[in-house]
């Protein structure tokens, strides 16, 4: 059974809006390899509109291999949109979902293949909310943002995480790997 894997930036007082992160060779790098190794990669139609900007970045390269290199990797792996607004991707290895978003994950998590990534605050939520998330790869940055949209400010009801390793950047940003425990965390 693919594995459904939620994977976003966020600052460390939760905020994840796309520009107060901390770009850097390796962050572009890790995200990369992530898409390398997926099978396809949800979006809902706000973060796939931001996405397309790749698509310039692979017209005109950037210079930054780290940069290239994930347009490129953002490029190949095939997209699969959310969106009840949207009538056509405009990118080739992009589609929209015929499914509802729940139904459309239960049965990708059936077939064979890579993984399955999620790349958005909205349908994360909404898959942790249904117990739908394998596994969390959180890019914490090293900042306070103050105000902004909160990563898990939606979610229903209380999910302990097994932390299984993390990854420290140059920029001092932290990828924490977590599972989803059905155990409940020992009181003190």
């Amino acid at each position: 059974m693919r594995k459904v894997i939620a994977a976003f930036n966020m600052t460390l007082d939760g905020v994840c809006d796309h520009t107060t992160g901390i770009p850097s060779e390796d962050l572009h790098q890790h995200y990369a390899d992530l898409l390398d190794h997926t099978g396809v990669i949800l979006y809902g139609r706000t973060t796939y509109e931001l996405m397309q900007f790749w698509k310039t970045v692979l017209q005109n390269p950037s210079g930054k291999k780290s940069i290239d290199d994930f347009a490129i990797s953002i490029d190949k792996v095939p997209k699969l949109v959310f969106s009840t607004t949207l009538k056509d991707t405009n990118w080739k290895s992009a589609e929209l979902s015929n499914r509802p978003l729940i139904e459309k994950v239960l049965e990708l998590k059936h077939e064979s293949g890579n993984d399955i990534a999620v790349g958005s605050r909205s349908l994360i939520v909404q898959l942790l909310n249904n117990n739908l998330i394998d596994e969390l790869q959180i890019c914490v940055h090293p900042i306070i943002e103050g105000k902004g949209l909160k990563l898990f400010d939606q979610i229903t009801k209380r999910i302990f995480l097994k932390l299984i390793k993390t990854k420290t950047l140059s920029s001092g940003s932290t990828v924490f790997y977590y599972e989803p425990s059905q155990e409940e965390q020992p009181k003190k």
